[in-house]
Formats: structure tokens, C-alpha cells, sequence
């Protein structure tokens, strides 16, 4: 993106919480890095004084073992901690818009264009990517602020690493354009 593109543009940090990183109910694989590289990405936003909008999920499935209300895992992680005045959109489902104030909140401040980092890529992530393209967003997604772990299906596992590159693969092009943060700060 060159400079004149940011203009309408806010920075979506999605469900970077406490369950993910070491310790927590859900650890991801590189959920410390992507972390630190949502960090770099936040504080590229904040000089340019660009919206930053925090999402965080918080459980409400009926024996959900992690992002459950009122523990420690659910808070959002120090690396992407919302500074005062920042926009707080908390979710229940994968996709960021799905029974959110996030569409309307992003019509009213008349944002066209959306930079996505977040937790975990192959569920809210994607599922957010693929709605925001589908209301209308020029989306980018941060590749490098972004973890997932490995998944399992008919006796196979597939790695995380692969989980990851298989899912922004899938969005890169028709749903967004992945960059890394260093791409997307040198843009800014």
C-alpha cells in the first residue's frame, strides 16, 4: 500500500489473549512472536494517530475451556495492551462482526480499508478476513502477527506451520493482501 492508501484505515487486533500465549488454555505455536509483531504494528498505528480496534472473544459455549469469562486467559495480552481511548469490540463467535457493534463502528467512522492481525489464523482470523471482503473492506492481513497451532482430521495431523501458510495462502489475493509488519509499517 503507498501512504495515500491508509487514509480511512484502522488496524484490527484480533483475540491476542492470555490463553494463547505460554501458560494459557490454548496455547498457539509463535504466539509470543506474532505478539510482539502486533505490538510493532499497534505502535506504527499509534504514531500516525490510525484507529486501533482491539476484538476479544469471550466465551459463552456451554463447556468452553478457554476465553472463559472473568479468568486471566480472557484479558488481552500485555503485547497488545489497549491504550485509553482505543475501541474494545468484544465477540462470542469466530467472525468479528457476527452480533458485534464492529460493522456499524467501522460505517460511522467511515473506514474503508482494514489491517487484521490476530489469533488463531485458521478460525477468527480467517472467518473475520472473509467477512470484512465480503462487506466491502480493502483488507490486508499481517502474516507474521498471526498464530495458529496444529490440527488434527482423519488420523492426520497437520503442523502449524503449514495450518498457517495453507490459511494466508487461502486469503492472500481475493481477500486480502498479506504483507508482513514490516511492509505494512514502511507503508504507513
Amino acid at each position: 500500500m503507498d501512504r495515500r492508501s491508509f487514509v480511512n484505515t484502522a488496524l484490527l487486533i484480533i483475540d491476542i489473549q492470555n490463553d494463547y500465549f505460554p501458560g494459557g488454555a490454548m496455547e498457539l505455536v509463535g504466539s509470543e512472536e506474532a505478539g510482539g509483531k502486533a505490538g510493532k504494528l499497534i505502535e506504527a498505528f499509534r504514531r500516525k494517530s490510525l484507529p486501533v480496534i482491539h476484538v476479544q472473544h469471550i466465551s459463552t459455549r456451554p463447556g468452553a475451556t478457554f476465553f472463559v469469562p472473568e479468568t486471566k486467559g480472557v484479558e488481552i495480552h500485555s503485547s497488545v495492551s489497549p491504550r485509553a481511548g482505543e475501541t474494545i469490540i468484544q465477540k462470542n463467535f469466530p467472525n468479528s462482526f457476527r452480533d458485534t457493534p464492529l460493522l456499524q463502528h467501522l460505517r460511522d467512522s467511515d473506514i474503508s480499508r482494514l489491517v487484521i492481525a490476530g489469533m488463531m489464523t485458521q478460525m477468527c482470523v480467517d472467518s473475520t478476513v472473509r467477512a470484512a471482503a465480503d462487506l466491502g473492506f480493502a483488507c490486508s492481513l499481517a502474516h507474521d502477527a498471526c498464530a495458529t497451532r496444529a490440527l488434527s482430521f482423519g488420523g492426520v495431523t497437520v503442523p502449524a506451520e503449514n495450518v498457517q501458510a495453507a490459511f494466508v495462502a487461502a486469503l492472500n489475493g481475493l481477500f486480502a493482501k498479506v504483507q508482513s509488519v514490516d511492509e505494512l509499517c514502511s507503508g504507513l
